[in-house]
């Protein structure tokens, strides 16, 4: 089922305008998010196509079947609460029985949880970005044999400039890792004995057989043959840089170049944006246990635009978030708010919308 599929079908609930434009924190730039929520026809309902969540390629829309959305909503997930709590001029349709939905049943003291711990994931991404930013990685991605030293003296040196190194010595041609042995010593980690084989007639499998290894070669070495080196590998290392070059140039291909750019311009080496997130939703936090609700439409535009801008430093912004926390703190030990929500009384809410929904729709 597509979003065409949901609108044509008559099945939206609601629909409204998230994010930015909602919170009044939106510029020139910023996209339209919508997201919104629909019911399934009884046979998917009932049958084995319940479908939870429906997006487009982008998630800029996304919708939720009424039974997930009520779920989340029991669970104080942040964002479907700012979408229950989405300001009147952002409301795009709103069927009737969505006013059954009131948010006071489903605040509680769950919030500390979910909102402050969504906030730490934002500082989070935020210091990722900086490690990113801070830390390039060459597109040009290293084998496992940058990561092979050979043992020199007292100290190490890396496989492929002691090749040259050797081969110098020895008053040779450069070796080639593909003429060399290894065999693994026994009792030891990542330690091998290497052979090396002018001729190329013993059958030495190389250090690696190709460039996209991730394992060094073993091979079948003569009982006379004696070592010319003793190396290294460390694997470890491979692994973590591994790591690294697929997470840095998946972030690199699906960054927003623009949000990108202006982490570049204002030079604070972290996600101004993420940052700004963090802040407000700690204030919505602080809101929820000072007032019992949650207006998403902030007050201090001008502020967390400026965070946004990377304006403040980083250090200024996370004492901001401290003091967020310790008010938080203080006004949730004094919140009448319930420990969770009334999971009953919600439940029955949700089985009368949708009783009323298939009463009113026999036909589907």
């Amino acid at each position: 089922m597509t979003i065409q599929d949901l609108k044509n079908k008559n099945l939206l609930l609601f629909e409204a305008i998230s994010g930015s434009r909602a919170f009044g924190l939106a510029t020139e730039n910023s996209d339209t998010d919508i997201r919104g929520v629909y019911y399934l026809p009884k046979e998917e309902f009932f049958g084995l196509s319940y479908i939870p969540q429906i997006s487009n390629e982008t998630n800029d829309i996304t919708y939720y079947e009424i039974g997930r959305f009520v779920e989340l909503l029991q669970k104080n997930n942040p964002n479907i609460l700012e979408i229950l709590a989405s300001p009147e001029d952002c409301i795009l349709y709103k069927h009737p029985l969505m006013d059954l939905l009131n948010i006071e049943d489903f605040l509680s003291k769950v919030c500390k949880d979910t909102f402050a711990g969504y906030a730490v994931s934002q500082i989070k991404k935020a210091k990722g970005v900086n490690k990113k930013i801070v830390n390039p990685v060459d597109k040009e991605r290293k084998s496992i044999l940058d990561f092979c030293f050979i043992l020199d003296g007292q100290g190490s040196v890396p496989l492929k400039k002691w090749l040259d190194k050797f081969s110098a010595s020895a008053g040779r041609g450069r070796l080639s890792q593909e003429k060399c042995g290894l065999i693994s010593i026994d009792h030891t980690k990542g330690m091998y004995a290497l052979f090396y084989d002018e001729t190329g007639k013993l059958g030495y499998k190389g250090v690696v057989q190709n460039e996209e290894a991730n394992q060094v070669s073993l091979s079948s070495i003569p009982k006379d043959e004696k070592p010319v080196a003793y190396l290294f590998c460390h694997l470890d290392a491979y692994s973590i840089y591994c790591k690294d070059y697929r997470e840095y140039w998946k972030w690199v291909a699906e960054r927003n170049e623009d949000r990108y750019n202006v982490n570049q311009t204002h030079g604070q080496n972290f996600d101004s944006k993420n940052m700004m997130h963090t802040i407000r939703l700690l204030q919505s936090c602080e809101q929820i246990f000072k007032t019992g609700s949650l207006d998403i439409r902030v007050e201090n535009r001008d502020e967390l635009l400026d965070i946004k801008a990377g304006n403040q430093s980083y250090e200024n912004v996370m004492q901001k978030a401290e003091n967020l926390i310790q008010s938080i703190e203080h006004n949730y030990s004094i919140s009448t708010l319930p420990d969770a929500p009334d999971l009953e009384k919600t439940t029955k809410i949700l089985v009368e919308i949708r009783k009323k929904l298939y009463d009113n729709n026999d036909e589907l």
